[in-house]
């Protein structure tokens, strides 16, 4: 039987999950989508409603909450809902978990990798944030659970982005590319985005594209065209956001959930580089969201494409280097206070 695929729909209180949701459920697209919702939140949605709209399954968690502490509870759903579509009683194609305001998606996503029934059932998809341009910059400075919630997304949903002036949502995007640059990212109104847009995004495959904003890299470029390594495009940055006066307040680079780029012309020695990923993820792997590589190895012509969250890291193989094509290693690494010299040194230093 071919695996579930799973979405992580997360966000803020407010931002617009339950409206996506609802349009999702509510859209006909022919897909038979079973919702985990946890129960409580100020934005829970209505039962009548979507039971009345649609033929989905609601699986209404008892005890409120799919975040870290009862991530078992999120195991045992998962686990009844495959049993229950394996015999017949429960019809549905994929999941979609809608976690609360201030869910850290982190255990989430592991709980597809960790747990070995989950994992036999489930494709986990990807992590979808999203964020309300009105609240943002407040919710960004105040609560680490919104910017952790940037930092995981494969794709970012900006809504109420006609609530703000066009500076403010160049802003907010400006800052939302910093903290995490490998996130697709775009304006959305009123929950409107179409079904492909948010199923089927892949953003946990390992395959070879490294998706990174172009801008973020030109600006690093620009600046750091001699270097082996890229920097933060931020300490340099002259968008008028980093600014004083103006939208100055914003200091984008303050922010805990940071991202880098780190690029190397030489190749990787596979057992240097294991040995230091493996120790880096055992000290700093709580704070590390998500990272992804597509490296070149020593002792193979194929690319090897690695990439984690939290401490949980697997690679494989992937193409063959193109004929003429430049054996750069590229990663990114999205987490809160990572230690970038420390970082960036281990990885010099695990080069061939």
């Amino acid at each position: 039987m071919s695996l579930i695929p799973a979405t992580i729909l997360t966000g803020f209180l407010g931002s617009g999950k339950t409206t996506l949701l609802k349009r999702v459920l509510t859209e006909a697209h022919g897909q038979k989508i079973a919702i985990v919702e946890n129960e409580f939140g100020e934005e829970n949605i209505d039962n009548d409603i979507l039971v009345a709209d649609t033929n989905e399954n609601i699986i209404q968690m008892s005890n409120g909450c799919i975040c870290c502490t009862i991530r078992d509870d999120l195991r045992v759903t998962l686990t009844d809902l495959a049993q229950k579509k394996r015999k017949g009683e429960l019809d549905f194609e994929r999941v979609i978990i809608e976690t609360t305001g201030l869910a850290d998606p982190g255990p989430v996503a592991q709980t597809f990798f960790m747990d070995d029934e989950v994992a036999e059932q489930y494709l986990l998809d990807a992590i979808i944030t999203l964020v309300d341009a009105k609240h943002a910059a407040q919710q960004l400075n105040d609560r680490q659970e919104a910017r952790r919630q940037v930092g995981f997304a494969d794709q970012i949903f900006v809504s109420k982005a006609d609530l703000v002036s066009a500076e403010e949502l160049d802003a907010l995007t400006h800052r939302l590319k910093h903290m995490n640059p490998r996130a697709a990212l775009r304006p959305v109104h009123f929950g409107e985005v179409a079904l492909k847009e948010v199923l089927d995004l892949r953003g946990f495959n390992l395959n070879a594209k490294l998706d990174i904003d172009p801008d973020f890299l030109q600006a690093d470029d620009h600046d750091h065209g001699h270097h082996d390594h890229e920097h933060e495009h931020g300490e340099h940055c002259n968008h008028p956001s980093h600014q004083h006066g103006g939208h100055g307040h914003h200091h984008h680079h303050d922010d805990d959930v940071k991202s880098f780029v780190y690029r190397a012309d030489r190749p990787f020695d596979p057992a240097k580089l294991e040995d230091f990923l493996g120790a880096i993820v055992q000290v700093y792997g709580p704070r590390m969201l998500r990272y992804k590589g597509v490296l070149a190895m020593q002792g193979t012509e194929r690319k090897v494409i690695f990439q984690g969250v939290h401490q949980l890291m697997g690679s494989d193989l992937g193409p063959q280097w193109a004929e003429g094509e430049p054996r750069v290693s590229k990663m990114v690494f999205i987490g809160i206070d990572l230690p970038r010299d420390i970082l960036v040194q281990g990885l010099d230093q695990s080069l061939v």
